[in-house]
């Protein structure tokens, strides 16, 4: 292992991490079984264990072989990183597998040649690469992110396996991955079709065989130091020095009778991680900063237990948010608030805006609620949407900000969407589709070129989407509404509202409430008999819970998510010197088909931020 891609460099140790050991001998072409299926935590060792697979099929099994990453990028990466360093420095792997030096080395970044067999490494975003060759061997790595679809060709997890048809009960293929959200992780599917082991491991008091769990890490509040395990026989404390033995001695125990028998799966969390790496005092420190945000608890739960998420979509009650209203200057954004989105969502007969304004840690609040009356097919409704962008909203300080961004949903008579899009440019309007699926790590993609029309001539690439997970938004809204608030007196001790908050002006009327928490995530089964999850009307409208999702983002697409600190300080000096200036607000613009969503008559202003 190199120093380039190990902690540890030097001569592999299997005595390192003894739980690989059975790991990978069922990858051997002896073993009987077909498939392996790795569920885990991180610094569990799993990628070294899937690369030693392949150094033992281009040394002592020959055969084609398929590695797959979930994107190109990341099998070119991981090509230079691990694998080059592997051969280069594997005597007996450099004498087969010739340099890349000429064309016809038959080593190249994703394709390394051996006698008898070739490596070809690929994203699970390529349908080709996942098509280009049959293969005895699949190494497919992290495949909880993978995309839903290989280029709309179908599952990569599927299409790669479908390449091993020829080999029989020659073929062997290993699946790994960090578990995402339950209903959804494709490693947790595949290890409930297993026989589902565990790794015992004996308690150094009284010899008892267990698999570590983590409610039985205890340690006193706020001294993660003080950590140990309790065994689960004789409730004594076993102390980190221990671990070592303990895994030396440590055996998998098969916990159920595997769906398809020729599956064998295994699960282990990073309470495993041998002396060195994860400790259970930072395990334990982990445990506590992640108190408090549902973010970092799912990442706790997925990349140290290598356990599910468990996404929960229940709708919370309208009325409750009805009752938590909030009075605040009617049409001015409150003094948190520092910039301005909107979300557009395009009906047959009208086009519905919710204005929000976004603070520091995704604070929000509700601004503006607009309806233009008109379909698409009308130009009058378009100019008195782009009447919306020329608006500005009056702040609690006087300052005068307008919408940064406006995303738009393309659902919906989708060339005149383009078309305006187009017009209005792409440094305020961003035209949007909705994906099923969660992604966490970047719910908004793109943005990919798509024809639009001008002057009834069509522009070839003229315009710009933006793709949205609206799963993730929507989860994160839910959860949003479910944090705890302070009282008030709370609030007049100086204690802050969480990060993420939703505030809800008084002029939110019972219908906006009910479309607000319109949906719930419901868990459904498939034709093949899987389970997912999937987003289910209520009630039959839903726009305000739409547009506050490409409102939200909107706020993504200017940065939000990523700014930091020193972006947020010089929004509030931005707004501060634009108050200082004593910014005027202007009134209702003369449109006569906009009209608001309530019958109170309200003021509508805007902000000068552009993102």
């Amino acid at each position: 292992m190199s120093s380039r891609a190990s902690a540890e460099p030097g001569r592999y140790r299997t005595s390192r991490t003894p739980y690989l050991r059975e790991i990978m001998d069922c990858l051997s072409p002896s073993h009987p079984c077909r498939r392996v299926v790795f569920m885990k935590g991180a610094q569990v060792g799993a990628t070294e264990a899937g690369n030693n697979f392949l150094g033992f099929i281009i040394h002592h099994a020959p055969g084609p072989v398929l590695a797959v990453q979930p994107t190109v990028e990341m099998a070119k990466r991981n090509s230079r990183q691990r694998i080059d360093t592997l051969i280069d420095e594997s005597p007996a792997l450099r004498n087969l597998v010739k340099p890349a030096r000429s064309r016809d080395a038959g080593n190249t970044m994703l394709s390394k040649d051996f006698p008898g067999g070739v490596l070809v490494m690929t994203g699970a975003n390529s349908a080709v690469g996942l098509r280009s060759m049959p293969a005895r061997y699949l190494f497919l790595d992290e495949v909880d992110a993978y995309p839903a679809s290989a280029d709309e060709e179908g599952d990569p997890v599927a299409l790669a396996c479908a390449r091993m048809a020829t080999f029989a009960h020659r073929a062997k293929a290993f699946l790994v991955s960090t578990p995402t959200i339950r209903g959804l992780s494709r490693i947790e599917r595949e290890y409930e079709t297993s026989d589902q082991r565990r790794f015992f491991v004996p308690c150094p008091h009284c010899e008892a065989m267990q698999w570590l769990k983590f409610e039985r890490l205890k340690w006193e509040k706020g001294q993660p130091a003080s950590v140990h395990y309790l065994c689960e026989d004789c409730e004594k404390p076993i102390f980190e020095p221990a671990k070592a033995t303990m895994l030396a001695a440590g055996e998998w125990r098969s916990t159920t009778e595997a769906a398809d028998p020729g599956t064998v799966g295994f699960h282990i969390s990073a309470l495993y991680s041998p002396p060195g790496w994860q400790s259970w005092e930072t395990i334990a420190r982990m445990w506590e900063a992640a108190q408090g945000s549902d973010d970092a608890l799912r990442v706790f739960r997925n990349t140290v237990l290598g356990e599910t998420w468990v996404e929960t979509g229940e709708a919370p009650d309208w009325q409750r948010l009805y009752e938590r209203r909030e009075t605040w200057a009617n049409g001015t954004v409150p003094a948190g608030g520092l910039f301005l989105t909107a979300g557009a969502d395009v009906q047959k007969d009208r086009i519905e805006i919710d204005v929000w304004a976004w603070g520091r840690g995704l604070e929000s609040w509700l601004v503006d609620h607009i309806v233009i009356d008109g379909g698409p097919e009308k130009a009058e409704t378009w100019a008195s949407l782009e009447s919306v962008l020329a608006k500005t909203w009056k702040h609690a300080n006087g300052a005068a900000l307008r919408i940064a961004r406006l995303a738009i949903d393309t659902g919906y008579e989708t060339s005149a969407v383009y078309t305006w899009s187009r017009k209005i440019g792409i440094t305020q309007v961003s035209a949007i589709k909705g994906a099923e699926g969660f992604n966490r790590s970047s719910p908004v993609s793109g943005p990919t070129f798509v024809d639009a029309t001008e002057g009834g001539k069509k522009i070839r690439r003229g315009a710009r989407l933006w793709t949205v997970a609206v799963s993730t938004f929507k989860s994160e809204t839910y959860r949003f509404l479910r944090l705890e608030r302070p009282t008030d007196e709370d609030l007049a001790e100086g204690v802050h509202y969480p990060a993420g908050t939703v505030h809800l002006p008084s002029w939110a009327d019972s219908e906006w409430c009910k479309q607000f928490v319109a949906e719930q995530l419901v868990t459904v089964k498939t034709r093949r008999g899987f389970t997912k999850l999937e987003w289910q009307k209520m009630r039959e409208r839903n726009e305000a819970l739409d547009c506050r999702v490409y409102a939200r983002a909107a706020a993504w697409i200017v940065g939000a998510d990523r700014w930091p600190d020193s972006k947020w300080l010089d929004l509030e000096a931005q707004i501060a010197a634009a108050a200082d200036k004593d910014a005027m607000a202007t009134d209702e613009p003369e449109a006569g088909h906009i009209r608001r969503a309530n019958s109170r008559p309200r003021r509508v202003f805007q902000s000068s931020y552009m993102g």
